[in-house]
């Protein structure tokens, strides 16, 4: 019984500090982004911050990951938006683009410093197991991170970018799709597979539009630190 808590709390340890490292550092971006563009909402809420419960929400964060950590070997879940009001930014529409960019942006950076700091395992004298699963989970989780938001999806942020790259009259249509996003991004991401699944069929959509991807970027990324 001892072993087995153990061993759970071994794997929140590794799993939840980069998880949550990744999901705070990706909406403080998007905060202090947007304060460079002329709107200071996020800085006035307390977003631009480094720490993890102002970003945390208790559905999204909480909640929706461990139900789906019950039913589904997929865990998705999402933060507490950063408050943005567009209309301040300066220029808009490419501010538009550059916030919502520097979530995705920052998420990439953190794996590409998770991945140049496994070259620096070797040399930490306690724990070198336990550093090395947090490194390797960062790397995979920003990652991911990075491309699920870009997905053209409102309210990701590559559903963002869309929105400043339209013209006037689409963006203003595309912005309806916003209700949607998140109900399409789970049904397609998580319930659908899962029905195929007990209907004994395989629907890897995960995999397909992330999965596959991920491991091209994670591959990428080992080659530029040098890990091969």
């Amino acid at each position: 019984m001892v072993d087995q808590a153990g061993a759970i709390a071994y794997t929140l340890s590794v799993w939840a500090l980069p998880a949550l490292t990744a999901i705070t550092l990706h909406e403080a971006a998007h905060g202090y982004v947007a304060e460079q563009f002329g709107d200071d909402t996020a800085r006035q809420a307390g977003r631009v911050s480094l720490n993890p419960l102002r970003h945390v929400d208790p559905v999204g964060t909480v909640l929706l990951p461990l139900v789906l950590l019950l039913i589904s070997p997929l865990v998705f879940g999402y933060a507490k938006p950063v408050p943005v009001r567009f209309f301040r930014l300066n220029p808009r529409r490419i501010g538009i683009a550059v916030v919502a960019l520097a979530g995705p942006g920052m998420n990439l950076a953190l794996a590409l410093l998770a991945a140049l700091l496994l070259h620096l395992v070797p040399s930490v004298p306690v724990g070198g197991g336990w550093v090395a699963d947090n490194l390797v989970n960062a790397l995979w989780i920003n990652v991911l991170l990075a491309l699920l938001n870009l997905l053209p999806v409102l309210p990701l942020d590559g559903g963002r970018v869309l929105y400043a790259a339209l013209p006037p009259g689409w963006a203003r249509r595309w912005s309806t799709t916003e209700r949607y996003g998140f109900p399409v991004l789970l049904a397609g991401l998580v319930l659908v597979p899962l029905g195929a699944s007990a209907l004994g069929a395989e629907l890897p959509i995960f995999r397909w539009i992330l999965g596959e991807p991920a491991q091209y970027v994670v591959s990428i990324i080992i080659r530029m630190v040098g890990l091969t």
